[in-house]
């Protein structure tokens, strides 16, 4: 391994590790390939076809729950878009997004902040932790 690849594994075992995660193999395989591209939006099955193709030995059950324990880390974001398929955003700053309809693409609202207007009170004992906003596109007709 490189000079280079040995520093960013050493990175990508931190980060794992300053999460409360105890870096396994497959983790510390997984974060590199979710970290390495910057902030990206991906679903389990696309980091697990990613993860086949660069020879790392991984169901698609570990892949999941490896994702959502980042989550539950606070390293990754949920995105839930169309029904069952769920994204996971590498960029856990608040932020929106504009999904593709029939790409099933998703990016980043660059930009100004958005603000939502009339929001309703929320229930005793509750608070708004966050508003995602996802923007619909389709071509024109």
């Amino acid at each position: 391994m490189d000079v280079y690849a040995t520093k960013m594994r050493n990175a990508v075992d931190k980060r794992v590790r300053d999460a409360g995660l105890r870096p396994t193999r497959q983790r510390v395989a997984l974060a590199e390939l979710l970290f390495a591209k910057g902030d990206r939006h991906l679903s389990a099955e696309e980091l697990h076809e990613e993860a086949l193709a660069a020879g790392v030995p991984v169901s698609l059950a570990t892949v999941y729950n490896s994702l959502h324990q980042f989550t539950e880390a606070g390293l990754l974001r949920i995105l839930a878009v169309e029904g069952s398929k769920t994204y996971f955003d590498t960029n856990t700053s608040d932020h929106h997004h504009f999904y593709i309809e029939g790409e099933n693409r998703i990016f980043d609202v660059e930009g100004e902040a958005m603000t939502v207007n009339n929001l309703p009170e929320p229930p005793e004992g509750m608070e708004i932790a966050n508003i995602d906003i996802v923007i619909r596109l389709r071509p024109r007709q």
